[in-house]
């Protein structure tokens, strides 16, 4: 007979949204099984954030030899040694991975277990010969890449964000299926590092983001070099002498281009094939798992978390949602998802960086606000650094009620995190303006674009007829 466990918590998937649910829950008392069938710390640790922030950087480094000479500092760049690179980015995934780690997730209390299951009931899991009958189950199981069904794309070897990190030598040409963030960062990175780059993109880049951010972004790349083909139907590929060939429509004209490598960056569908859902009865789409505000599924007793729960997939998503469920399984409060303050970033140079509500979202909305805005060109540290590009919008209703942010430019991604803490705490954009910012900072970019809300006011007609007043009496 099987081996029958009974914890309070069973957690499936060993990613960012299941390790936080487990080691939240073991450390407050919480029995907890966690189960994992490939490898712990999930698409985050292993093919997705970390080494691509990894191999940006090495990319940045090389880019930066080539850009000094701006500020008289002469120097070059010897070469990149692609063979470094990649074990630069192996060895910072082995430094995490401790903190990820089976042994970890043991000494804390937790009983993990490497193997695929299934549900084979409301409230039974079947995983490597042991059926769990847990009071609560977290489904966290996130997403794997997207591959369209494009003809010839199986008769040809490509890459995908899970075998892009595997590469030994450097691609000569790199072909690039899909132009939102992943496309868009792994383009430059491959490019700063000595490959040329083609970009494929059906609509146009990075859509969700601000179309002006995003004009930024499309010139630095072109600027570097980078092939952009935007609105263009990629309708095959085929074996060719120097790797693939691809075959596409644009402008209503059908062409191809060849290149060494292809790689599929055309989104991710979540993880849920082979998982028993409808056994569990946990109502599913090929957009994840159904749920409501708690992450609770169809069966009250299964939740789901990350990006499987069909919302934002990002690592810092998963982490809130893991905060969500342990209040609401372990505490028995009535946690709910708020969406209204989520930070993203790409990673290009300059990095993009939003939070809260676009300025598209506000007017598809009808929601009355306008729009602050402060330019890196007038920013100190900026100048002093020659480094621009890039400006900062912040989306204010007529009362001063901050809506969100968009931010284009070097260390997007640091500098709007004030507006993220400001939605977050429902503050007003005086708590920006009367904050004292360090100077010369990038970040003071924030302080000058929520004084912009004051400005008309402060230097209207009425406010001079009001120090004159004044002046009378001394």
């Amino acid at each position: 007979m099987a081996q029958v466990l009974t914890p309070d918590l069973c957690v499936i998937g060993g990613g960012s949204a299941g390790l936080s649910v487990a080691a939240g829950a073991v450390q407050m008392g919480s029995s907890v099984v966690l189960i994992e069938k490939h490898k712990m710390g999930g698409d985050c640790l292993n093919y997705g954030c970390v080494p691509s922030k990894a191999l940006l950087a090495a990319g940045k480094k090389a880019q930066s030899f080539r850009k000094q000479n701006a500020l008289g500092v002469k120097g070059h760049l010897d070469s990149v040694e692609f063979d470094e690179v990649m074990a630069h980015v192996k060895g910072v995934i082995a430094t995490i991975e401790p903190h990820d780690s089976v042994d970890r997730f043991e000494g804390l209390g937790v009983t993990v277990i490497q193997g695929s299951g299934k549900f084979i009931g409301p409230r039974e899991f079947e995983a490597d010969g042991r059926v769990i009958k847990a009071r609560r189950f977290v489904v966290a199981t996130g997403s794997t890449a997207f591959v369209p069904p494009i003809p010839g794309l199986d008769q040809i070897d490509f890459l995908t964000n899970e075998s892009v990190f595997d590469l030994t030598d450097l691609p000569k040409k790199l072909v690039i299926v899909g132009g939102g963030p992943i496309g868009c960062e792994l383009a430059q990175a491959f490019h700063h590092l000595g490959s040329e780059v083609a970009i494929f993109e059906m609509f146009s880049l990075m859509p969700k983001d601000d179309p002006e951010a995003v004009d930024i972004v499309r010139q630095s790349l072109l600027d570097e070099g980078v092939e952009i083909f935007e609105s263009a139907k990629v309708s095959g590929f085929e074996k060719a002498v120097s790797g693939s060939k691809i075959f596409f429509e644009k402008d209503g004209e059908d062409q191809s281009l060849e290149g060494s490598h292809v790689l599929i960056a055309t989104g991710r569908k979540p993880s849920v094939d082979g998982l028993g859902l409808e056994a569990a009865g946990v109502e599913f789409d090929r957009r994840g798992i159904k749920v409501d505000k708690g992450l609770k599924s169809s069966n009250r007793k299964v939740y789901a978390a990350g990006d499987v729960a069909g919302s934002y997939q990002f690592t810092h998503v998963a982490g809130y949602h893991a905060g969500i469920i342990v209040r609401s399984a372990l505490f028995r409060l009535p946690a709910k998802v708020d969406y209204k303050a989520v930070p993203w970033v790409t990673y290009t140079s300059p990095e993009v960086a939003n939070v809260g509500m676009t300025e598209a979202e506000a007017k598809e909305q009808g929601i009355d606000h306008q729009v602050l805005r402060a330019d890196f060109s007038g920013n100190d540290r900026a100048v002093a650094e020659r480094d621009t590009v890039g400006f900062l919008k912040v989306l204010v209703t007529p009362k001063g009620k901050i809506l969100g942010a968009s931010m284009v430019g070097s260390n997007a991604g640091e500098i709007i995190q004030v507006w993220a803490l400001a939605i977050t705490n429902k503050l007003k954009v005086s708590a920006v303006t009367s904050m004292i910012a360090p100077y010369p900072t990038r970040g003071e970019i924030n302080k000058r674009a929520a004084g912009a809300f004051y400005t008309p006011k402060l230097f209207s007609d009425r406010t001079r007829k009001i120090v004159r007043f004044l002046a009378w009496f001394g």
